[in-house]
């Protein structure tokens, strides 16, 4: 390619780059990625060097507390589950620490506390769930319709290594440098 080819090219990159970086867009560069500012202002609190690879979903982020460095695979769900089929909960807590990353399709999803420490990293198709659905009180109602029921919290220490495909259910501190498999 000769120089004047390759003058050109970056010229374009950069008023490409110019014109989608332009403040009255409304959206936010984050390693390459494209966020909307409004989905980022919605967080209770979202520190810096922030990527969520589309496609995502979020639900309730005004409950989620997002620390530096997040870095997440497509697919990520995180949900604060304020209310499920008609039914009202108190304010669920979300709160993930700095340098934490999401491999691809993982879900995350706190009826009542999940936390997740510093440098934690989960591995593809990961479920951290704090709550299920009913109770044994309750196995008469089609699961769906039953209400959501928490047995305690989640709490991931730091330095933890969640691997591919694991669970993590309700009621469970994960220790300092643990990996689960």
């Amino acid at each position: 390619m000769n120089k004047r080819i390759k003058h050109i090219l970056k010229l374009f990159i950069y008023h490409i780059g110019k014109i989608l970086a332009k403040p009255q867009e409304k959206w936010l560069r984050a390693k390459n990625i494209f966020l909307n500012i409004d989905t980022v202002k919605k967080f209770k609190s979202c520190g810096t060097n922030f990527c969520i690879a589309p496609p995502f979903y979020l639900w309730y982020e005004q409950y989620m507390e997002i620390g530096d460095n997040f870095c997440s695979s497509p697919g990520l769900r995180m949900e604060c589950i304020k209310e499920y089929n008609g039914t009202e909960y108190d304010a669920p807590q979300l709160i993930i620490g700095n340098n934490v990353s999401c491999n691809y399709y993982c879900h995350i999803g706190s009826l009542n506390k999940i936390v997740i420490g510093d440098n934690v990293m989960l591995g593809s198709r990961v479920l951290i769930e704090d709550h299920s659905h009913g109770t044994t009180d309750d196995l008469d109602t089609p699961i769906a319709k039953r209400k959501l029921h928490s047995k305690g919290p989640i709490i991931s220490e730091d330095n933890v290594w969640i691997g591919e495909n694991a669970c993590i259910l309700e009621n469970v501190r994960i220790g300092k440098c643990s990996i689960i498999g």
